[in-house]
């Protein structure tokens, strides 16, 4: 399907169909209205989780739409509504394959440590978006620091201390 062509058919709901099931990133072209249009965003997903940048509002708010859209590109959590970047279980599961997620997450999520534990696990440095609370957590530090050496510049100055003099 050629560009020119699915901008001219962009309200076809129908057509839309098929261009977002061949390529999911044909999102960005369809209409505002289909881009609400739960099925069609779905099937884009399906295809590119990246399609997400492209749905409406309403549907980066919709909890079964953006999980869908996290298993194949969890860094597209940063187009997630403000609640669903609350949510803990849309957050265990970007942060499970993609650490940097915790970036986005609340501060309240900041502060959960098994949330906070698969971001580092996976990127060790990003323990610098954790709560200090947390920055100060033997094990979340020593995670961190064996990911990334440079996360001992994140943790807290009495860990960073004691690391310090391990070494």
């Amino acid at each position: 399907m050629e560009e020119q062509e699915i901008i001219e058919n962009r309200e076809n709901r129908e057509y839309m169909l098929k261009a977002v099931q061949e390529k999911g990133k044909n999102l960005e072209l369809v209409s505002e209205q289909l881009q609400d249009d739960e099925e069609i965003v779905k099937t884009a997903l399906e295809q590119d989780g990246e399609a997400l940048e492209f749905a409406s509002n309403r549907l980066k708010g919709n909890k079964e739409v953006v999980l869908l859209a996290i298993e194949t590109a969890p860094w597209t959590i940063c187009y997630a509504s403000e609640k669903l970047k609350a949510d803990r279980e849309v957050m265990i599961k970007a942060c499970k394959t993609y650490g940097q997620a915790l970036y986005f997450a609340s501060e309240e999520l900041r502060d959960d440590r098994e949330v906070v534990k698969l971001a580092v696990e996976n990127k060790g440095i990003i323990i610098k978006y954790a709560s200090s609370r947390l920055r100060d957590d033997d094990e979340l530090a020593s995670i961190a620091v064996a990911q990334n050496k440079d996360a001992i510049h994140f943790i807290s100055p009495r860990l960073k201390a004691e690391l310090q003099k391990e070494s």
